[in-house]
């Protein structure tokens, strides 16, 4: 039926309305930029401003394999190819991270990690799991303050024309002594009982970073159980990255959170497999300004637990 002169002004009310609450969401949304983050340190470090940084300031990690950062790196960077170092399994969960102030402080001061240097971390934007996120995430649960993700990794730093050095690492010691001190950061961490307690808050979004063959029900890797946490929402990590590594533009980003439902007022989790790719996914929603925690046992984790599961394929 034609719509009279007044119900056509109400129809066009409804559309205005329509537009301007969606224009406020992304509005709202927006207000998460990183300009609202830095506190000395910027979180997505661009090639051209890690190479203004003082190396006696820095420690500069390669997440690379070995042998690729033998052929070439960020000079003064050191060689961190293992996320598996830095975990242990508990309970026949395996990847969990470690966390003993003991161990910390072992492994990392002989390598000059301090708690006033800046961390940057870099990898390979072909890496499908992109472990560099694995070890942001980690060096912030750790308690190190400042910590940076390179943009677009080692390819995007050669392309913006950085130096280039080969051959094996040099590190500087520090006393293990200043390391004892880092509190950890149980505000971005989560574990299944955490979730439990929470998949039907709406306060909270979970976010399942695996493939989508994944959520629906593939195990690629040997889980016990299929599916994904109940109320989870898919994006596979990739969505957050353009095609050469470097980050999408905050536009984007927000579009994509706002296709997915994803509110400014929540907070987030994230997991994967186990706690690696999430970690990408992790440093994008600390990069917009969200409060955000992964899961480190992640599907490893709650697939062979007795919480509930959903199977959508």
């Amino acid at each position: 039926m034609k719509p009279d002169s007044t119900s056509g002004v109400h129809i066009l009310s409804r559309k205005i309305r329509g537009s301007f609450l969606l224009i406020v969401s992304l509005f709202l949304i927006g207000i998460h930029s990183p300009q609202c983050l830095a506190k000395g340190v910027e979180l997505l470090m661009t090639p051209g401003v890690l190479s203004t940084l003082p190396q006696s300031k820095r420690i500069v990690v390669d997440t690379r394999p070995a042998w690729k950062f033998m052929l070439g790196h960020i000079p003064g960077a050191i060689n961190l190819d293992d996320w598996w170092d830095f975990t242990h399994k508990v309970n026949g969960v395996k990847g969990l991270v470690k966390d003993d102030i003991a161990f910390i402080s072992s492994k990392l001061a002989p390598l000059g990690f301090s708690p006033d240097k800046t961390i940057i971390v870099y990898g390979q934007p072909d890496d499908p799991w992109r472990t560099d996120g694995r070890f942001f995430w980690m060096f912030e649960y750790y308690g190190f303050k400042n910590v940076s993700l390179l943009d677009g990794g080692f390819a995007n730093w050669k392309k913006s024309g950085g130096k280039v050095e080969r051959g094996l690492q040099s590190s500087v010691p520090v006393p293990e002594s200043l390391l004892v001190s880092l509190n950890l950061n149980y505000k971005v961490i989560a574990d299944k009982v955490y979730i439990n307690n929470s998949f039907l808050d709406s306060k909270l979004s979970i976010i399942d970073n695996r493939t989508r063959k994944e959520f629906d029900g593939a195990t690629p890797y040997g889980s016990p159980r299929s599916g994904h946490i109940p109320n989870s929402i898919s994006i596979h990590w990739p969505e957050f990255f353009k095609r050469d590594g470097t980050l999408k533009s905050l536009q984007a980003l927000n579009l994509l959170l706002s296709k997915n439902s994803i509110r400014s007022d929540q907070g987030i989790v994230v997991y994967c497999t186990g706690g690696v790719r999430s970690g990408m996914a992790y440093f994008v929603f600390r990069y917009l300004g969200y409060q955000v925690r992964n899961y480190d046992g992640s599907w490893w984790d709650w697939s062979q637990s007795s919480f509930p599961v959903e199977n959508t394929g």
